[in-house]
């Protein structure tokens, strides 16, 4: 079903975006990885038989020169997936200014200036498939991760936007929203989330992580990259605008 449509998967050189692009490659989509990671971006490149482009995509022009290099190695942009994006977990009143201002350029602007670039390629063609990689603090707010959660919320204004105007060119946007997902952005929390709960660490994953889930079970980043293939599908041809939640359960009441 994606056999030749050319994507773009950014934060791909691990977790969710790894597993996007691997799905897409195995489903015969020509991948363009890109993160900022180059040693372990090129080893998964190279292991999935995709290629890679290194970027800083909180830089504006590093999000043009990446799809620029895209469209002069393919001639077209048909996917665009979101995914890079880091985590941190601190009071409101101790959260630094600079670490607030990357994460927005990270993770808010960067998928708007992609969208903005793969936008005229897409219309273009009367096709197009962008998704933007959320989280149940896309619809939610936990205590401790402002950034990360006004980022994600202002995703998805950015994700039914797109929607809106992107139907009667043939452009579908959706985000998914997970809740924890087994990947080294999760794990790199456990420290941070158990000193500031005061509480273990081995306590964090069931007394923080699936507290607030019926199906106690953490995501796995095959799981994303199923329904990140499903919403590139023809089924998914008329699913647009949507906050598509894998979250065990939590926001059901």
């Amino acid at each position: 079903m994606l056999e030749n449509k050319v994507c773009i998967v950014t934060g791909a050189a691990s977790g969710i975006g790894l597993a996007i692009a691997e799905t897409f490659i195995n489903n015969r989509a020509k991948v363009v990885m890109a993160d900022i990671n180059e040693v372990k971006l090129k080893e998964e490149a190279k292991g999935i038989g995709a290629i890679y482009f290194v970027t800083d995509l909180s830089k504006q022009e590093y999000c043009k020169n990446l799809v620029d290099y895209t469209v002069e190695k393919y001639s077209k942009v048909d996917i665009l997936v979101n995914v890079a994006g880091i985590q941190t977990v601190c009071p409101i009143e101790d959260f630094p200014e600079d670490k607030w201002k990357f994460m927005m350029d990270l993770m808010l602007t960067a998928p708007f200036l992609l969208t903005k670039y793969v936008w005229p390629y897409m219309k273009e063609q009367g096709w197009g498939r962008i998704i933007n990689m959320g989280s149940i603090h896309g619809l939610i707010a936990s205590e401790y991760k402002v950034a990360y959660i006004s980022a994600k919320h202002g995703l998805g204004g950015l994700t039914k936007s797109s929607a809106v105007e992107g139907g009667k060119y043939g452009i579908t946007c959706n985000m998914i929203c997970p809740s924890y997902v087994r990947t080294p952005l999760v794990d790199k929390q456990i420290a941070d989330q158990a000193k500031t709960h005061g509480i273990p660490e081995d306590k964090v994953v069931s007394d923080i992580m699936l507290t607030k889930a019926f199906v106690k079970k953490l995501l796995e980043p095959k799981d994303i990259g199923d329904v990140a293939k499903f919403l590139c599908s023809e089924t998914g041809d008329c699913i647009t605008g949507s906050m598509f939640t894998i979250d065990c359960g939590w926001t059901a009441s």
